[in-house]
């Protein structure tokens, strides 16, 4: 079996692409939408249906990004196994999604319920460096439910 080498921009991007995708996470979990914008290229198209969202051109997406979890005091959204296929200055990704979710219990708590979910990007590099181009995540389970009454805004 021949290894196969790296080389350093190989490298260099992975870990650009790692730290993308990190930022993505911190900017949803703690609501900064600004830092949101830096993750996303012009031209970027999202679909969250798979998880009871909608699916459009970045900006319609963020607005309703910050409307849908406006209601959540808390979200984790941790990642793992993350594929990435390079190809020049773009790459494909597939990336594993574990994000326990928390509303408000009405009693002082928090109702807790878990979307576990992959991440399918097209990304691409440019003058900003990595940005996400296409993102359409996919649902692979959810444990627990929304509370009763609660409807995911459009």
């Amino acid at each position: 079996m021949t290894k196969k080498i790296l080389s350093l921009e190989e490298i260099s991007d992975r870990i650009q692409i790692n730290d993308l995708l990190i930022r993505y996470t911190i900017a949803i979990d703690t609501k900064d939408w600004a830092l949101l914008d830096t993750c996303f290229t012009d031209g970027a198209v999202c679909d969250y249906r798979a998880s009871g969202g909608i699916a459009g051109p970045y900006p319609e997406v963020r607005e309703w990004l910050a409307r849908a979890l406006a209601p959540f005091p808390m979200t984790q959204h941790l990642l793992g196994n993350s594929n990435v296929n390079l190809e020049g200055d773009f790459a494909k990704c597939r990336t594993m999604v574990y994000n326990p979710m928390g509303l408000p219990n009405g009693k002082g708590g928090l109702h807790i319920f878990t979307v576990g979910a992959y991440y399918h990007d097209r990304l691409v590099c440019g003058e900003d460096g990595w940005q996400i181009l296409e993102r359409r995540e996919e649902l692979a389970f959810m444990d627990g439910s929304l509370p009763e009454n609660f409807v995911i805004p459009k």
